[in-house]
């Protein structure tokens, strides 16, 4: 008997919930957009980030204390309204200036290879600097331009056209919103009118572009000067009436027609959520735009319109309020510019950025950047010219000139002050005393030391009450030492008790004559070697009278 069982079927494979949940996400998984965010420095690109992922704004900080990094990255989930289900993430990626060290990163970050059908370019322009709007729109066009062409792979080739594809059957299909819903089996008509002139003529890569100008509540504000306060950047002079509305929209119509080149949209924010909010719709509408329908799928007559988009955009254009200006891509056109002021030749302008792009010499035409500079004059506050370099003088030169000048100044004696004003200046640094140099109060003071000391050592009590050197000390006790002094030359004063000594000329020291100046110093030598030799024989005199053989002589002689 056969007790065998029948064979069980296969068992289920190992990873048959790996499967089903991989099956599942695959189903539902989220998709992620990315938005390239350039601008300068205090654009309002941290504001425009905190809008675009509501996100609470930063803290107001200086502009010194603020941080920025190299390449800014966020993001955040996109919810529906019931805030139950998400419907995208999306990332934002920012960069501090234009400089190049900054906007060479972004390739590493967002490479347009794999990143190109996903990604937004927004470009901002505030309304602080005004004259710069040409300058800045052309810097980053051209790093867009330079962007998308990548490692120049087969894969980023496809995708780049089927971007542009998109992009212009985007332009060519598009329609006002309506507040009424469109049915779910909506067609188009097979039939598709070719692009207008001046548009769509560059972006060959189709990449969504969104030029967005900020802190347009400064143009029509009661200031005299737009944008003097927090930018510290100048501002743009206010006209009156009509001139100021005809700037501001030659402006405009400006931006309109390079805008219309790229196929890009225009925007005007303010720090009011309203502007703000309008621009994360349009923006999240632009990066889920429906791929462009098949050629294959055309029928007879009609081809079946694109998938509809999750978050459609139902804000109409605005281009006549100049703080919440909404010019979508595919609305606008040459002649609609035309409509805002009359006068603005849209093809000249076109040429002239042509002309600004490559690079063509004056000759060719004219250039936008130049036209621009006419139409908006450049009022930011330029700095402070830088003084003059000042070349110092080397060492060794200084010192030589300042030798020659002393070498040749008669006054550079320093003995100078001590002299008489009256007296002739004498030659050399070094080289015999003058008169003047008897007006020291030192040497009056030795004079008078000298007379009492040979007052003292007088056994012969001479008397010399009217030795003018003797008053000349009782004087200079009392009173402070003329200005003057004239050197004792009496005969008292050059011998005690010697009347018949020769007395020189008194010295003067207002005498200028050399002849003078020598006999003063022979005098004065001569006294010093008197008061010497005097106290010589004094001394002879009285070791004479101690000795014995004086008093000896004595008594003999008595």
């Amino acid at each position: 008997m056969d007790n065998s069982r029948p064979s069980s079927p296969n068992a289920p494979p190992q990873d048959l919930w790996s499967s089903i949940l991989d099956s599942v996400s695959t189903t539902r998984s989220i998709p992620s957009k990315q938005v390239i965010l350039l601008g300068e420095p205090s654009s309002g690109k941290s504001t425009l980030v905190s809008a675009l992922l509501q996100k609470p704004p930063p803290e107001d900080t200086k502009e010194d204390q603020r941080k920025d990094f190299a390449i800014g990255y966020d993001w955040a989930d996109v919810r529906d309204d019931a805030e139950e289900d998400t419907l995208a993430r999306l990332s934002v990626f920012t960069v501090p200036s234009s400089a190049p060290a900054y906007s060479a990163l972004l390739p590493y970050f967002v490479p347009p290879r794999s990143s190109l059908p996903h990604t937004l370019v927004m470009i901002v322009i505030d309304w602080t600097r005004p004259w710069s709007f040409i300058q800045e729109l052309e810097t980053w066009l051209d790093w867009v331009e330079k962007w998308v062409k990548g490692d120049g792979s087969r894969e980023l080739e496809i995708a780049k056209e089927e971007n542009r594809e998109r992009l212009q059957a985007y332009w060519q299909h598009y329609t006002e919103p309506s507040t009424e819903p469109l049915p779910a089996t909506a067609t188009v008509s097979g039939t598709v009118l070719p692009l207008g002139p001046g548009t769509l003529t560059h972006n060959t890569a189709g990449v969504p572009i969104v030029v967005v100008c900020t802190k347009a509540d400064l143009i029509d504000e009661g200031n005299d000067i737009i944008g003097s306060g927090p930018s510290g950047m100048g501002g743009m002079v206010k006209g009156k009436g009509g001139e100021w509305e005809e700037q501001t929209d030659s402006i405009m119509q400006v931006l309109r027609t390079i805008c219309l080149k790229y196929g890009a949209g225009l925007f005007y924010t303010t720090p009011q959520p309203a502007t703000l909010q309008v621009l994360r719709q349009y923006t999240l509408h632009t990066l889920f735009i429906p791929p462009a329908p098949s050629p294959a799928m055309a029928s007879a007559g009609e081809v079946t319109a694109p998938p509809r988009n999750p978050f459609p955009f139902q804000h109409t254009s605005n281009a006549y309020d100049r703080d919440k200006i909404v010019i979508p891509a595919g609305w606008d056109s040459w002649v609609k510019i035309g409509f805002l002021r009359d006068g603005f030749d849209a093809k000249l302008w076109g040429e002239a950025w042509e002309n600004d792009l490559d690079g063509a010499d004056d000759d060719v035409g004219p250039k936008a950047t130049k036209l621009f500079a006419t139409l908006v004059p450049d009022n930011s506050r330029k700095p402070p010219p830088l003084p003059p370099l000042n070349n110092p003088t080397p060492e060794q030169v200084f010192l030589a000139k300042n030798y020659d000048e002393n070498a040749k100044n008669p006054n550079r004696d320093p003995r100078g002050a001590f002299r008489n004003p009256n007296e002739a200046a004498l030659a050399g640094i070094v080289g015999p005393m003058g008169s003047s140099s008897f007006n020291l109060p030192n040497v009056e003071r030795a004079l008078t030391e000298m007379e009492g000391t040979t007052a003292a050592v007088n056994p012969l009590n001479i008397s010399v009450a009217g030795d003018p050197a003797r008053k000349l000390g009782a004087r200079t006790a009392a009173r402070p030492p003329p200005s003057n002094l004239s050197v004792p030359t009496s005969s008292a004063a050059l011998g005690i008790g010697r009347t018949s000594s020769a007395s020189p000329a008194p010295l003067s020291a207002t005498t200028p004559n050399s002849a003078d100046d020598q006999t003063q110093h022979q005098a004065l030598k001569k006294f010093f070697d008197d008061l010497i030799n005097k106290r010589n024989r004094v001394d002879d005199r009285a070791a004479t009278a101690k000795s014995p053989d004086g008093d000896n002589g004595a008594e003999e002689g008595s």
